[in-house]
């Protein structure tokens, strides 16, 4: 598995991969018709970087890191992940969010937060946890699944900084 930044051809790879995620409905909430273009916007160009996992078998995930929100909360990052269903239970996206982890630290981040977790996403919650993160909020509600209706969605977050 090689993890490396993402050129603007590699989108052509990462597409489908999005299209699968963004049309399950049960993680994003991006809309499940989204665009090739809005989806290329929102996942090569808005970011701070982009990244790709390839195996043999090509392009399987894909990450961002972005800052949360500028001014006074620019030392914060968000990620995003994704991995095509074919690659999934592989350690994929524990090696990204190791890796994106470490990209973090050394771009001066102090803690990374994730936003909109789905409560139905268990594995992905699971995962966080073992990584270190903390439910820090719950948005009741917030996310609307396509089989379970209104769930409730998390923020997690983790510091990126040794405590005193």
């Amino acid at each position: 598995m090689n993890i490396r930044e993402a050129t603007a051809a590699d989108f052509a790879a990462i597409w489908p991969i999005f299209r699968e995620v963004a049309r399950a409905g049960d993680t994003y909430a991006y809309p499940a018709d989204i665009s090739k273009e809005e989806a290329e916007h929102v996942w090569m160009q808005l970011p701070r970087r982009t990244f790709v996992v390839e195996t043999g078998s090509g392009i399987v995930g894909t990450y961002y890191l972005k800052t949360n929100h500028d001014g006074p909360g620019n030392h914060v990052c968000n990620c995003g992940y994704m991995v095509a269903e074919i690659a999934r239970g592989q350690g994929i996206a524990t090696a990204m969010c190791r890796h994106s982890l470490q990209i973090a630290g050394e771009l001066g981040y102090r803690s990374m937060q994730f936003n909109l977790v789905a409560s139905t996403n268990r594995g992905a919650v699971a995962l966080w946890r073992k990584l270190g993160f903390e439910i820090v909020g719950t948005l009741p509600g917030a996310f609307r699944h396509p089989h379970e209706g209104f769930v409730d969605a998390y923020v997690m977050h983790r510091s990126l900084v040794a405590e005193n």
